[in-house]
């Protein structure tokens, strides 16, 4: 009789994240993710403590993805580099529906917020665009980033489909707007 074939840690977690790409989040269970195997549940307690566990490598995994495609669009110069960072949020949204809900749609009651405990590279490309203090840049961002998450929402819901012409060039006019009121009312001071 052959020896069984190993099952690795990272192929469960590729068969749960198509799982979620193609069933939501709610979709991840050991039995689903072992039928998508081709195999028992032995494999994924052997390599995961618990499902708790998995899940957290699956939105680690998720993540990894999101930053490649952010990467991906900062890369290809379209757009200036704090604008890329909306805009692949935006097409994250378009082409990755529910990863998208996993990670920037789940309760996030236990989670600690992300404006305050780090400088995000996207902040940090803010400040140098506009020379804006942290505190200033986060509020430009936080006002930015409502506006960047509404048109992913609309899309994740299939509510509208903006095209992204749209969309870069409202994120621009409220760019526009947001800077030069702030360094209008720093030159009165």
């Amino acid at each position: 009789m052959p020896p069984k074939t190993k099952i690795t840690k990272e192929e469960i977690i590729e068969a749960a994240v198509g799982l979620v790409r193609k069933s939501g989040a709610e979709a991840i269970n050991a039995r689903a993710i072992a039928n998508c195997i081709g195999s028992s549940t032995q494999p994924i307690f052997s390599n995961f403590c618990s499902m708790e566990e998995l899940r957290g490598a699956v939105i680690e995994k998720a993540n990894q993805l999101y930053q490649k495609n952010e990467k991906e669009l900062i890369e290809k110069e379209l757009y200036p580099p704090y604008k890329s960072t909306g805009m692949a949020y935006i097409r994250f949204a378009k082409e990755e529906k529910e990863l998208f809900k996993l990670l920037f749609m789940r309760d996030r009651t236990n989670e600690p917020m992300a404006l305050g405990y780090r400088v995000d590279p996207a902040l940090e490309m803010l400040m140098n665009a506009t020379g804006f203090d942290l505190n200033t840049a986060e509020r430009v961002h936080l006002s930015l980033w409502a506006c960047v998450h509404g048109f992913a929402t609309m899309s994740v819901s299939n509510y509208i489909d903006i095209p992204d012409d749209i969309i870069s060039s409202t994120l621009t006019d409220i760019y526009t707007s947001l800077t030069r009121k702030i360094k209008e009312a720093d030159e009165k001071e």
